[in-house]
């Protein structure tokens, strides 16, 4: 094959004609006719015996241009990515087709996406909000607290239940009379105060005693899912049994028993350094997406479809993975969020085209900044990714190529020249009670018992 001619036209495209030369055609041709030969009839001969020389005369030479067409695609496409000098995005799209020169030769047109030409305003210097990391004497109290719920012991408790309580019950809701689906349980362990119900339900139960039986009058929240939403309800509950939590006393030995540590001293500083840790991570990857932001805001690039597509394919591709490893399938995982394939679909545009955004802004960075990677520093990035992975370093390097590593390793020089030439801010009280609200939200329980969508959300989550 053959590029006979290429220009850039408008909307950063460019169109490609490759030519397919005659033993080339020929090659497809015959190949599609070896396909092709037993299903058709010539009087004279049995199927699959007549000559291709008497079947194109009977039936016409277009007769095997069709899935000879079929195997001469698929080269053109890999040949024009290949051998083209154009900068071109994704693969290119088949404009025309034509047989030419008494269909000895094929000419091919293609439209190709090309990569944008991509400006970036000033990178250094930015300015952000970046709050110290205080950890209050409270948390590290609150966390002591909560690895002591856990390690407590659950006892039986002759007693009316109470706040902390597990309160093992018989429950079933009805609106209007009607029971509703997923309002019933038996011999259902609820902890009490940990608003695992809708709001008033578990402040309810508090005070019954064993063998009591109780109608509570309740309305749902107003977010709740919509066919519930606001309304009127009560449960029919019975309290079958209190069991209570002994929690270990606070002292050198509980230290020891949950953890390597000899002293609660010892082990509440490991508590802090821990916390520390983590709030400052996360103020560090706010600080650097604040930043990155600004990035994008200042740069010029004309974005062709065929990017985001591409990323859209990467994305849904990942995420499939995802709910795969959850046992779900993304059409499971919509129905239970209340998204339709077109608003997810929409959904995944809009963060695929930021994600293309801030990958061609960084690109840039990398170039003027003339970043370079070494040898080394992709073989350690192989080991780190594989120990990451749980997988060997051999196999790794079978399915990422050296030239994914090092592009990764390039965007990630040009975010440190960012974030290392930024200045950090005093955050105002607005940035604050942003932070706040990040750190400190919970999503509402769906369902009178957390759903399984939550339970999703919650996996996703953690996985960041």
């Amino acid at each position: 094959m053959i590029i006979k001619n290429s220009s850039k036209k408008e909307n950063n495209e460019a169109e490609l004609i490759i030519e397919a030369e005659p033993e080339e055609v020929e090659a497809a041709v015959h190949s599609a006719f070896l396909k092709n030969k037993n299903r058709i009839s010539v009087p004279g001969f049995r199927k699959g015996k007549a000559p291709r020389k008497i079947i194109e005369r009977m039936y016409g030479a277009e007769i095997f241009h069709s899935d000879a067409l079929d195997i001469l695609l698929p080269d053109a496409l890999g040949f024009a990515m290949k051998e083209s000098e154009l900068n071109t995005v994704g693969y290119p799209k088949v404009n025309d087709v034509e047989f030419i020169d008494n269909n000895t030769r094929v000419e091919i047109t293609l439209i190709a996406a090309l990569h944008p030409e991509v400006i970036v305003g000033n990178y250094k210097g930015l300015k952000a909000p970046k709050p110290a990391v205080e950890i209050p004497e409270s948390e590290i109290d609150n966390e002591i607290e909560s690895i002591r719920k856990r390690n407590a012991r659950i006892e039986k408790a002759d007693r009316a239940a109470a706040s902390g309580d597990i309160a093992v019950i018989d429950f079933e809701g009805f609106v209007d009379g009607e029971a509703f689906e997923g309002g019933k349980g038996e011999n259902y362990e609820l902890e009490l105060g940990s608003g695992s119900f809708i709001p008033g339900f578990e402040e309810k139960v508090e005070g019954m005693n064993v063998g009591e039986q109780c109608d509570l009058e309740l309305v749902f929240p107003d977010d709740y899912k919509e066919e519930l939403a606001g309304k009127p309800v009560i449960f029919k509950v019975t309290l079958n049994e209190v069991k209570e939590k002994i929690l270990p006393e606070l002292d050198d030995e509980f230290a020891m028993d949950v953890s390597e540590f000899d002293t609660l001293d010892e082990y509440k500083a490991d508590i802090r350094e821990k916390i520390t840790t983590t709030r400052q991570k996360d103020i560090d990857e706010t600080f650097e997406s604040v930043l990155i932001k600004q990035v994008v805001e200042s740069m010029e690039a004309d974005i062709p479809e065929a990017m985001v597509e591409e990323q859209m394919e990467i994305s849904m591709e990942n995420f499939n993975k995802q709910m795969s490893a959850y046992g779900m399938t993304p059409t499971r995982y919509m129905q239970m969020t209340g998204a339709t394939p077109e608003s997810f679909r929409e959904r995944m545009r809009d963060s695929s085209e930021k994600q293309v955004k801030v990958k061609l802004a960084l690109e840039k960075i990398a170039e003027l900044e003339g970043i370079e990677v070494s040898d080394e520093e992709i073989e350690d990035e192989y080991k780190a990714a594989a120990e990451r992975f749980n997988t060997d370093t051999d196999k790794l390097k079978e399915t990422v190529t050296r030239d994914t590593i090092m592009r990764e390793l390039k965007l990630r020089g040009a975010v440190k020249i960012v974030v290392d030439s930024a200045i950090a801010e005093e955050p105002d009280d607005e940035d604050e009670e942003k932070t706040s609200d990040k750190n400190d939200s919970t999503a509402k329980n769906p369902a009178v018992k957390k759903g399984d969508a939550d339970n999703i959300d919650d996996k996703k989550e953690q996985e960041k």
